[in-house]
C-alpha cells in the first residue's frame, strides 16, 4: 500500500522525500540526490503508458487513478510516493482511496513564502502571475511528457483547496509545517520517524535517524545540486531547485499589498495552521 508524501508544490517535500530515503533505504542514514529516485512522484507518464494517450487531458487520466494504483501495489509491498495532486473527486472519480491508501504525511508551509518558490522554479514572469496560480481553484502543472519518468497532467487547484483535500483523509494522516522542520529539524524528523515506526513495525537508531537529518539539511543538498545537478529540475544559470530555502522570507521579498491578499484569499486556513 501506499504512503504517500503529499504536498502542494514547493512546500518542502522533496526535503522529507530525501530524510526518508535516507531512513528507509540505507543502512547507515547517509544518503545523496542520486538515491531521491527511490521514492517516485505520481501521477508519472510511466504509470498511464497503454491506457491513455493525451497526458495533459485529465478527465482521460483521472479515470485510471484506482487503476494504476492497484498496479501499483500488486506486489503488496509498502511503498512511498510522493505527490502533488490534490486529493479530491473528479466528476466521480477520486484520486485515490482506502485499499490503496496506507497513510498520508502532509506538509504544508505559509502561502506568503510558497509564492516566491512558484516564481522562481515555474519561471512565472511576475509574482501577479505567480498569485494567478496559487489562487486558481483549477490549477494544473504539467511535465515533460518526452520523458516517461516525469509528471503528466496533475491537479493541484489553489493552496486552500489543497490543503483541505488531504486534511480530510483519516486513516494514519500526519501534518507537517515546513517552518516547524527549518525551526526545530529534530524533533519534527523525529516525530516522522515515530510515524513510520509505528507505522511500518520497524526500529530506527538514533544514529541512523540524525544521520539523515544531517545529509539532507538544505546546505548539503544545494551544495550536491551545484556539483552533480537535479534531474527533476529544468535548470539554468541562474536558477535552482534548492533555491532559497530558510532565506526565503515573505516579510523581505514580498510586497505588503500582496502579503495582506493572501491573507485575506487564505484568512481561516491560516489561522487554522498558526500563520496569522
Amino acid at each position: 500500500m501506499i504512503i504517500w508524501l503529499a504536498s502542494y508544490p514547493k512546500s518542502g517535500n522533496t526535503w522529507i522525500r530525501g530524510f526518508i530515503t535516507s531512513l528507509i533505504y540505507t543502512n547507515d542514514g547517509l544518503s545523496n540526490l542520486k538515491n531521491f529516485k527511490r521514492i517516485a512522484q505520481y501521477p508519472l507518464k510511466s504509470h498511464f503508458l497503454n491506457l491513455i494517450d493525451n497526458f495533459n487531458d485529465i478527465n482521460k487520466i483521472k479515470k485510471y487513478y484506482h487503476t494504476t494504483q492497484d498496479t501499483i501495489n500488486l506486489d503488496n509491498k509498502v511503498k512511498f510516493l510522493k505527490t502533488h495532486n490534490a486529493m479530491i473527486n473528479i466528476q466521480g472519480d477520486n484520486f485515490s482511496n482506502t485499499k490503496n491508501t496506507l497513510g498520508v504525511i502532509h506538509i504544508v508551509r505559509d502561502p506568503r513564502n510558497i509564492i516566491t518558490s512558484l516564481k522562481n522554479h515555474f519561471f512565472l514572469k511576475s509574482y501577479e502571475e505567480a498569485r494567478e496560480f496559487l489562487f486558481d481553484d483549477k490549477r494544473i502543472i504539467r511535465g515533460d511528457f518526452s520523458q516517461p519518468d516525469f509528471p503528466i497532467a496533475t491537479l493541484i487547484a489553489s493552496w486552500n483547496i489543497h490543503y483541505y483535500s488531504w486534511k480530510q483523509v483519516q486513516k494514519n494522516y500526519l501534518l507537517i509545517r515546513y517552518e516547524d522542520l527549518i525551526k526545530n529539524p529534530f524533533e519534527e524528523f523525529y516525530k516522522i520517524s515515530n510515524y513510520l515506526s509505528n507505522l511500518l513495525g520497524e526500529k530506527f537508531s538514533k544514529k541512523k535517524i540524525e544521520n539523515s537529518i544531517q545529509s539532507n539539511s538544505f546546505d548539503r543538498l544545494k551544495q550536491q545540486e551545484k556539483i552533480e545537478g537535479f534531474g527533476e529540475f529544468v535548470n539554468n544559470k541562474n536558477k535552482s531547485f534548492f533555491h532559497l530555502g530558510p532565506e526565503n522570507n515573505w516579510k523581505i521579498l514580498l510586497n505588503k499589498d500582496l502579503a495582506k491578499e493572501i491573507e485575506l484569499k487564505f484568512k481561516n486556513e491560516m489561522k487554522e495552521l498558526n500563520y496569522i
